[in-house]
Parts: C-alpha cells; structure tokens; sequence
C-alpha cells in the first residue's frame, strides 16, 4: 500500500472538487450531477484500473517486472516501430511525475484554509501556502541522496491508515443521504455526458480521470511487490476510495442549499465533510499521504530513466544507491530537474486548481501507449486475435475519449505538460536516432585481421609497456568485428603495448536481473573478447566484473599469471589494468544528411554534460585513459589539393 498506491489513494483530495468547480460550484451540484459524476468515477475505476490494470496488464511481466518498457521488450522484436508508444509513454510518465507532488501537496497544504486559527491568522493569503508547498518539497527531494529506506518501513502502515480513514469518513457522511449509492448503476453516468445539468459536457471526463491516474504507476511497481499482493490490497483500496468518493457525494447533496457553503471560496468537499475538529489532523495526514505518492514517483521516475538508460533510450545518468534494499536507488540529476520542475510548477499556477489543468493530460497519453504495446503482447502471446483487436478498440476507445477530454485543459495549464513530456521525448528520439545512425555508418574492422600486429606489438620490446592489461569497451562484438576507432587507438594514435588486449562488450538483456559472461580468446592467450549479460536493472560495474573474469580465465589456465613484483598484497598474480575510453567526434567532413548529422551533433553534445563514461561503468578509482577520437563514417567527403606551376605568393 505504501509503494503502489499513494498516487491513486491521494486522489480524493482533489477529483469531486475539481468537477465541482469546473461546473461552476456547489450551486450547479444538483442531484443528478452528483450522482453522475459520482458513478463516472467508479465505472473509470472499474474499467481502468481494475479491469486493464490489475486483470489484465499484470499478467503482462517480464520476469516479475512491470511497466511500460519492461513492456516494451517483451514485444519489441514484433516492430523496430513499437520504440516510438514506448518512448512518448515514458516521456509521458516521467512528466507526469513532476506534476504529481506538486498538486498532491499543494491541494493537502490548501486544506489549512479550512482551520479557523489558521484562517484568522492568514486568511486568503495564497503565498503562505505555496512557501508552505516548496519547504516541504524541497526537504523531501534533498533527503533523497540518505535513501529512503528508514521512512519506507513506515510507509506501509500509514498508508494502511490514510486508506481506512478515508472509507471512514465517506461512510459517515452516506446516512446523510443514501439516494447517493444509486451511482452504482451505469446510467447515471451515461446521462450525466448529455446532461443540460452538466455545463462541460463530455469534457468533465477530464476531471474524473484524475479518480484513476495511479493506475500507471500500480503497474511500473510490480517488480517491487508481486501481482498477488497487488491484486488482494487493491480489494481494500478500491472499497475504501469509492466510499470516501460516495461520502463526499452524500455530504454535497445535503449541503448544497446551505448558504455557509455556497458563499465559501474554494471549496473542498473532502475536508468540508469532515467535522471540523477533525480538520488539522485531516491536514496533516493528507499531507503525510502526499508526501508519500510524491516519493512512490519519485522513486519510480529514477526506475523509470534507468531502465531508459540501459535500453538506451537516454544518455547515460549518475546512479547511486543509498541502501541495501533491492531496486532503491538515487540519480542526482534527475532528482533536482523534478526538485526545480516541482517548485517552478507550484510557483507558477499557484492554486491547486490551476494545476489540476495541467494534470491528468500526460498520463492519458502515458495509458494509451501503454494500450497499444499490450495489445501486441496479447498477439505475441497467442492470445485470441479478436478478444486481443477488442481490447484495443475498448480500452484505446476509453482512453481516447479521455484525451480529448484532457486535452481541453490545453490552453489553461495542460501545455506545460505536453512540454515537459517533448522536451523529454526530443531528448528519447535524439538518442534512440543517433544509436540508429552510428549503427548504420560506423566502421568496423574484423579483430582477426589485426592478431598478428598485437602479436608483435605485445613481443616488441624496443615499445615501453603501456600496461598489463589494456581495455577497450565496445558496443558490439558480433562476428569477431570492433569499432575501427579502436584499432586506430592502439596501433596508429600511440602504439599500446600490452600483455593482454581486452575487449568488452556490455550487453543489457531483455530480462531485469541477469548477470553471465561469455569469453572468446581466439585461440590466443593475448587476446580476450567478453560479453558482460546484464539485467537492464543491474549496474555496469565492469571493473568489479573484470576481476572475477580474470582469476576465472587464470584458474583454467586460459590466461598466463602475472605476477607482480611490487604489489601491497602478497603473492599477486594479476598484473595492472588501463581502461581506455574513446571519445567520440564527428568528422567535419562527412555525407550524413543535414538531419542526421544534426542529430549526431546533438548526441555528441548531450553525452558530454551527462555521467562520463568512467563513473558510469564504474571505474572511478581506476587507471582510465581517455582518447579524442574520430568518429568514422564510411561514406566521407574528402577535399582534394590540386598542385599548380606558380610562383609562391
């Protein structure tokens, strides 16, 4: 409960009020619009989060993972096209992730509105709430670099209360009218879309999608808990939501003739409910609550891009990691883009309200991606083609209408959504191309044809040793064949003269956690080509697994010991490494089209402000060398010299 769902469990706070406002207030909220808006509601939850999600997507998990790319390469070999609903769901997400503990903590802060002491200290003054929203979202992004493992215990249990108390308080509001349970039957819903009543129309559905928009996230966090647990708890949570939701409802139909809150200012049905000695508590563990659907996105927005990275569908990011527990994790550079994206947020539409516009738009998109890749897992999986082709048109359809009813918001505060999802989404597609356009062009060299000339240059004495052991990373090994830059590196650039050439490939699997290694030495003991298999959840510690390999390939007598003579532990018999990592330049010269050449540039200018190589791979306290190097095209324009008979100038 604690990880999974405080994005939907925080949902109560803000959904009835937001339908009410954009209607025009408690005086527009006659029966049938609260009764429809109510049965929106818990048909969008039905439909969506229970039926999709928790029956159907998370059947749909790679070795226990969940989300939209462990989606994604399970069906990734069914179209190279099935990158680009991978790509605009998780830029979509990621966005979605900033936004989250903006309106979150800025709609629980707001409920202080309601505390008289508070009111008759502060009154309307807006800015005591935003300072009040940015310390408490500053302190919750700056403890992130300490882990969050000693908060997450008692996360759990919070939100096993926050989830109680709010079926509670629905529960003691429906005796005040129980006409509000017939939200149960599908036609008021229905009616409500065509409703005079309803002065939005079908655009309301922008604001009930907010009931839902943790489903996304219930899915990314099943690698963290199981579908078992997920599927039981969600039993409780859903009871508990729509009982607050049918609360809520009651409380408005009996009150929306009474004058003390028809001429209140920004009303919120969800602690209005509430009796008001109740009203500081219920503040402050909305708060608590929010805090902790903050931190479940945050930690899911540093999953997210790591998993991106790994897939290669973003530049390489520092990652740290705080604690023992499995998949925590800490990315400084992610962590202050959704620290200054937050704050700025909240300075910037300074009402929950105004951020609800904004809210909601990007994880529509995020689902309906997340519809389409589903629906090639079922094809891939054998599945029904019909049953599979239904649950694209029924939930796409949906989802669809939900867009176009979110995207409403657009002009009001949704644009700056849409872009920090494209900002996000250039920077996907700038990468993934680039990846494309050097595979396409790059040149490389089959290893075999250089084994004599390391050969002799590894014999030739009258050459100083550069090192024992020199390594190259590589990014392919297939058919024996290296980048040609590398060669250039060790015999043209200055010769490197070695015991042992090595050439690494990490390789990052379809599955989360796996951790093998191939080895190919082509029938030499000079030369060894390794394939390091990691999990797209396991760091690329190359150095870490370099030492296991090496007295591995000792022990089976495949690699001559190096003793050391001067060495600080005794009896060493693996000499000195040098990690050699190229750094790569465009050619001035080259026939890429302008397009892909400015695409090339951009890369090439992203992955020098990102992690560097060495701490990515985790050689920080090794010897690395890093080397200048062009990035060869085959197809280059080269300018000729014409010699002339003159006289020199």
């Amino acid at each position: 409960m604690g990880v999974v769902y405080g994005d939907i469990g925080t949902s109560p706070l803000y959904v009835m009020k937001s339908i009410m406002e954009g209607n025009g207030g408690l005086a527009t909220m006659k029966p049938e619009m609260v009764l429809g808006s109510i049965s929106l509601v818990f048909w969008t939850i039905t439909l969506l989060t229970t039926i999709k999600y928790v029956c159907i997507a998370l059947n749909a998990d790679n070795h226990g993972e969940g989300g939209i790319f462990s989606l994604f390469v399970l069906v990734k070999k069914m179209s190279k096209f099935l990158i680009i609903p991978a790509m605009v769901g998780g830029a979509a997400l990621l966005a979605d992730g900033m936004l989250t503990p903006a309106v979150t903590i800025t709609t629980a802060i707001e409920g202080l509105q309601g505390i008289p002491s508070f009111y008759e200290a502060f009154g309307d003054n807006q800015n005591v709430i935003i300072a009040i929203t940015c310390t408490i979202i500053l302190v919750l992004f700056l403890i992130q670099r300490f882990g969050t493992s000693f908060i997450g215990k008692a996360f759990g249990p919070i939100m096993l209360g926050w989830f109680t108390f709010l079926g509670l308080a629905g529960l003691l509001q429906i005796p005040h009218d129980f006409s509000v349970l017939k939200a149960f039957n599908p036609y008021y819903a229905i009616h409500l879309l065509f409703s005079p009543e309803n002065k939005l129309g079908i655009f309301i559905l922008g604001s009930i999608f907010l009931a839902t928009t943790g489903a996304e996230a219930l899915y990314s966090d099943l690698g963290h808990v199981g579908k078992k647990n997920i599927r039981v708890s969600w039993v409780y949570v859903c009871v508990c939501l729509m009982l607050n939701y049918l609360g809520q409802g009651a409380w408005m139909l009996s009150v929306r003739n009474n004058p003390t809150y028809l001429n209140m200012e920004d009303l919120n049905p969800f602690f209005s409910m509430l009796p008001k000695s109740l009203t500081v508590f219920a503040v402050a563990f909305a708060t608590v609550a929010a805090v902790i659907a903050s931190q479940a996105l945050i930690s899911g927005s540093y999953t997210l891009v790591s998993e991106a990275i790994k897939l290669k569908m973003l530049p390489r990011l520092k990652i740290s990691y705080p604690s023992n527990n499995k998949g925590q994790m800490y990315m400084p550079s992610v962590n202050y883009i959704l620290m200054i994206g937050c704050i700025f947020l909240v300075l910037y539409f300074r009402t929950s309200a105004h951020m609800e516009s904004a809210y909601g738009l990007a994880i529509t998109v995020t689902m309906l991606m997340t519809t389409i890749l589903l629906f090639f897992y079922l094809l891939h999986r054998g599945f029904n083609k019909y049953l599979a082709f239904f649950i694209l048109i029924f939930f796409g359809g949906i989802e669809s209408v939900f867009f176009i009813s979110s995207a409403m918001k657009f002009l009001h505060g949704g644009y700056v959504a849409v872009i920090i999802a494209l900002i996000i989404l250039g920077i996907m597609a700038i990468w993934t191309r680039g990846n494309v356009v050097k595979q396409k062009y790059y040149k490389r060299v089959p290893l075999e044809n250089y084994i004599e000339q390391l050969r002799e240059l590894k014999d030739d004495e009258s050459i100083p040793l550069s090192q024992t052991n020199v390594v190259f990373l590589t990014d392919n090994l297939q058919h024996h064949e290296v980048g040609h830059d590398i060669m250039y590196s060790i015999l043209d650039k200055r010769p490197k003269r070695a015991k042992v050439y090595w050439f690494v490939n990490v390789y990052v699997t379809d599955e989360p956690y796996t951790m093998e290694y191939l080895v190919d030495m082509m029938d030499t003991d000079f030369v060894v080509n390794v394939q390091l298999r990691l999990g797209f959840r396991v760091s690329q510690d190359v150095n870490v697994y370099l030492r296991q390999i090496v007295n591995e390939l000792m022990a089976e007598g495949m690699l001559p010991r190096q003793p050391q003579k001067y060495s600080t532990m005794k009896n060493r018999n693996v000499g000195d490494f040098a990690f050699v990592l190229l750094q790569e330049e465009l050619p001035k010269f080259t026939s890429l089209n302008h397009l892909d050449k400015w695409v090339m540039q951009m890369k090439l200018a992203i992955k020098k402000i990102t992690v560097a190589p060495a701490r990515w791979y985790g050689l920080e306290y090794s010897d690395v060398i890093t080397e200048r190097v062009p990035l060869f095209i085959e197809k280059t324009k080269w300018h000729t010299l014409k010699k002339v008979d003159t006289d020199f100038h």
